[in-house]
């Protein structure tokens, strides 16, 4: 018998880094430096969590569920659509919310895990389904009908799966395959430069391999979320890269053509040394990286303090429930962070029984809030504002 060996997903990294893959890496880093530097921490961390949404969005897009920010925000309060079906989305898009969430919590104490290893791709997979209902769990097609188990691999002949024209590795090998996989990927003995280029390569190969029976593009995702983190180009969490691959950078069809073009056999003498194609995957390292300076370019703009002062005015002006001062309360919460309730008639001059009412409609609005009842606010980021706050971030809202 023929054992598949693991050597099948080299190369695995790009040894010899060609001169434009270097410049994007070299770019990406000093993008990722800017944006939200100029933001207070309590609202780049408000606006991390707008992110979050977008990014599950995008990332539910990619997989041909178009769950809307509005349900997704339903969700995280509790408040799921008595469709079944529109209920599982609700759940699901929750779910990768709240894994995505911990990531960025756990970056931003220096806590992540090493992104790439084999606990901690089981962990994101078995915390991605851990409120799944069984339904959602349940395997069926191409004449096969199995339950899921939330956190294991693919180990059985009816996990077998053929991903468009791709055939993954066997069931019985995605152990051996994901033990080399961890081994090639390993972050924390690399330098910074060396962790972005992981990201791409990592990426690819991780759905090559195809470890799990479904899930595989979340948990991908999600572990470059992760890398980001650790790479230094994670921005505090305050870009996606759901949005840049479920757009592309021509069409919205660029990432599954790049992916089905890294999956390419080696062509030759002359592209590598591996069983894939070297060029194609350092034209597909090249694409991902773009597509990450894109996306951090356009939420650089997004977050701007400047512009983001002004579409809050424009927000006031428009609104049928807010007042003029109501503006003066937002940006103090921009540029500070956060105030004191009691603040409020000396930020707008008014008296202070008028100034509690302005400050009361923008609670009920739902772009000031507290960690407590009685807490210091700080900005919010509701859905409802954002085809004002942060226009073409998603298409509709």
């Amino acid at each position: 018998m023929i054992v598949e060996s693991v050597q099948r997903i080299e190369p695995a990294r790009l040894e010899d880094v060609p001169e434009g893959v270097a410049d994007a890496v070299a770019e990406l880093a000093a993008a990722s430096a800017t944006l939200g530097r100029a933001l207070h921490p309590r609202t780049a961390a408000s606006l991390a969590g707008l992110v979050r949404i977008m990014n599950t969005y995008y990332s539910n897009l990619i997989e041909g569920h178009n769950t809307r920010p509005r349900d997704i925000e339903r969700a995280l309060a509790g408040e799921f659509d008595l469709d079944p079906v529109r209920r599982d989305l609700q759940i699901e898009a929750a779910a990768h919310v709240r894994v995505q969430a911990g990531l960025d919590r756990l970056a931003e104490a220096d806590e992540l895990p090493e992104p790439a290893s084999v606990d901690f791709l089981l962990h994101l997979h078995r915390g991605f389904y851990r409120d799944a209902p069984t339904a959602m769990l349940h395997i069926q097609g191409a004449g096969r009908a199995f339950t899921m188990v939330p956190g294991t691999w693919r180990t059985k002949p009816e996990h077998d799966v053929a991903v468009g024209r791709h055939q993954p590795p066997a069931s019985g090998r995605v152990a051996d395959f994901m033990r080399h996989f961890e081994s090639r990927y390993r972050l924390e003995r690399l330098g910074m430069g060396a962790r972005i280029l992981t990201i791409p390569v990592a990426h690819h190969r991780f759905n090559y391999i195809h470890p799990f029976p479904d899930g595989n593009g979340r948990v991908s995702r999600l572990m470059s979320h992760a890398m980001a983190h650790v790479a230094g180009v994670g921005a505090h969490g305050l870009w996606s890269i759901s949005r840049g691959l479920a757009r592309g950078l021509d069409s919205r069809g660029d990432y599954k053509r790049m992916m089905d073009h890294a999956d390419m056999p080696r062509q030759g003498d002359l592209d590598g040394r591996g069983n894939l194609s070297l060029r194609a995957l350092v034209d597909f390292t090249l694409w991902f990286l773009k597509v990450c300076i894109d996306q951090v370019t356009f939420m650089t703009g997004l977050f701007e303090i400047d512009m983001l002062a002004r579409r809050l005015r424009a927000l006031v002006d428009r609104s049928t429930t807010l007042k003029p001062p109501a503006a003066r309360l937002l940006e103090e919460a921009l540029i500070r962070g956060e105030f004191e309730r009691g603040d409020a008639s000396r930020i707008t001059g008014l008296p202070e029984r008028t100034a509690r009412r302005v400050f009361n409609d923008v609670l009920a609005a739902g772009l000031l809030a507290s960690d407590t009842p009685k807490g210091p606010v700080s900005l919010r980021f509701p859905v409802d504002a954002l085809d004002v706050l942060f226009p073409r971030l998603f298409p509709e809202t």
